[in-house]
């Protein structure tokens, strides 16, 4: 469902798991993050003790203006237990290293994946 101009997001509650998949495309607005982020919560909220699958296809991502990527930082510290997997797909070489500076933080595995369907398998 496109949520905004630059997101679309698909929300799925399965056995306890959030799986979330999140298509971001262009540069990503603090105004994007305030539709995204109260709906995820929401989400969240509805399941006792949940975990959250996402997978980020960033393929025509171009990044953040500077107060989104606050908001995306303080979204990934304050749910940084709750996630399992993080799969982040995308087609530069910097996406790349974003997903390895993710993988400091997350208490679950981040991976990045140049192949949209690779990520899919690994998270699934």
């Amino acid at each position: 469902m496109q949520i905004t101009e630059h997101m679309a997001i698909e929300i799925t509650p399965n056995e306890g798991i959030l799986n979330v998949e999140l298509i971001a495309k262009g540069k990503l607005t603090h105004e994007d993050y305030m539709v995204m982020i109260p709906m995820i919560e929401q989400a969240m909220k509805s399941i006792p003790n949940v975990k959250v699958n996402m997978l980020l296809n960033a393929l025509e991502f171009e990044g953040w203006e500077l107060e989104a990527a606050w908001d995306d930082f303080k979204f990934g510290m304050e749910y940084k237990d709750t996630f399992l997997k993080i799969a982040i797909v995308g087609t530069k070489k910097w996406q790349e290293y974003v997903a390895k500076m993710g993988e400091w933080f997350m208490h679950g595995e981040v991976k990045f994946f140049y192949n949209l369907d690779d990520a899919k398998e690994w998270i699934a």
